[in-house]
């Protein structure tokens, strides 16, 4: 079985995140997103919020399963039987980060990775900023499904300017 893992915070979940997972199902019989925990750093979302939307939103694909996970990557990778982690290029300055993490990855365990450019319709949308959008009340709605447009406005308040 060819099984991969589709790594990140997903905090939130976008349509670019959406995009990579989709294009993934289709090139291996099974994908695990998998949801990091870092406990240094305090998401909007909890990791069980994460799982939970994501759940939902990659509920039709059969092949599609979410985990959440911690520590070094490559280890949970060998847990799952994974063969290789998929990871979406937006830019050029995301190569030289991925490309790194890619090749300790190798240099710990073997374990390659594949390097997805992003669909350019999606090519701009990060996380941080749909938060930022979101945050001052603009319209999220082409960045992430409908059910994150929605946890986000209970989740945040616009900002209004004084």
């Amino acid at each position: 079985m060819r099984r991969a893992v589709c790594p990140g915070s997903f905090d939130p979940v976008t349509r670019g995140h959406l995009d990579i997972i989709d294009r993934s199902s289709r090139l291996f019989d099974e994908v695990i997103v998998a949801v990091l925990i870092n406990q240094s750093k305090q998401g909007l979302f909890s990791v069980d919020e994460r799982l939970e939307i994501l759940r939902e939103v990659t509920g039709s694909y059969s092949n599609v399963r979410v985990e959440a996970f911690q520590g070094l990557l490559v280890d949970y990778c060998r847990d799952k039987e994974a063969q290789v982690v998929v990871r979406g290029l937006r830019a050029v300055s995301d190569f030289d980060y991925e490309l790194q993490m890619a090749q300790m990855n190798v240099g710990l365990s073997g374990l390659e990775t594949l390097f997805m450019p992003t669909n350019p319709l999606y090519s701009f949308i990060a996380s941080s900023l749909v938060k930022e959008v979101a945050k001052w009340g603009g319209d999220v709605s082409p960045y992430v499904p409908e059910l994150v447009e929605r946890r986000l406005a209970e989740r945040l308040r616009p900002v209004r300017a004084a």
